[in-house]
């Protein structure tokens, strides 16, 4: 699982490389800071209360918290390593990509009000947002993967729309650039995909349905 989280490294350097230099004056990026113009131009009281509640969802100290809290709980439910192992490396994996990117890219944020404190040349990727896509997309993985019908697996994926608040909160909030939010997708995506191959056995549904049946694995027939 090192090389492909390495490889992903390389490739958002490279990507952060592309838009702040080759491909910065070209389209669809050249429409950028008309969004985050737009996003801030539009702000209401109300709307500016509801984006710090939601990009409060993706802080680090409760982006830590949960995933312990959940991983803890996995293991006291399915006593099983892998599932708590997965969410904690994903989060962890999307981190150690975020914080080397940010070293390498000094992409300016955007060039309107911001209402976070918060580096002024670390807007590429958003750490909020490739947490959050890690946290709450890994957790929908899981979810649904003990859920037994259609309309709880369904619910459990709602949970994709948490990262997707966040990204748009971000904006709004005038923190980072559309393009950043798009590669904290990639990011955070990427390393849920690579730690569920590296860690989630095929035999993960069956096994958590019976954790949570209570019932025991039947002995295979001689």
């Amino acid at each position: 699982m090192v090389l492909p989280i390495a490889a992903l490294l390389l490739f958002m350097i490279g990507l952060g490389v592309l838009l702040t230099r080759a491909a910065a004056h070209l389209w669809p990026l050249t429409i950028e800071d008309g969004v985050n113009r737009e996003l801030a131009g539009g702000r209401t009281e109300g709307m500016t209360d509801v984006s710090y509640v939601v990009s409060g969802v993706a802080n680090t100290p409760w982006i830590i918290a949960v995933t312990a809290t959940v991983a803890l709980i996995l293991w006291l439910v399915l006593r099983s390593w892998r599932e708590p192992l997965f969410l904690c490396l994903a989060v962890t994996a999307q981190a150690l990509v975020f914080y080397f990117t940010t070293v390498a890219i000094d992409r300016p944020r955007p060039a309107v009000q911001r209402l976070d404190e918060s580096p002024p040349t670390s807007s590429f990727p958003s750490g909020h947002t490739s947490a959050a896509v890690a946290l709450y997309i890994g957790l929908a993985v899981l979810l649904a993967g003990m859920a037994r019908h259609t309309w709880v697996k369904a619910l459990c994926w709602a949970l994709v729309l948490v990262p997707i608040g966040v990204a748009l909160a971000r904006m709004y909030r005038g923190m980072h650039h559309p393009s950043d939010v798009v590669a904290a997708f990639i990011n955070g995506v990427t390393c849920v995909i690579v730690m569920s191959r590296a860690l989630l056995d095929r035999s993960f549904p069956r096994r958590a349905e019976r954790r949570i049946n209570g019932a025991r694995p039947r002995l295979a027939t001689q």
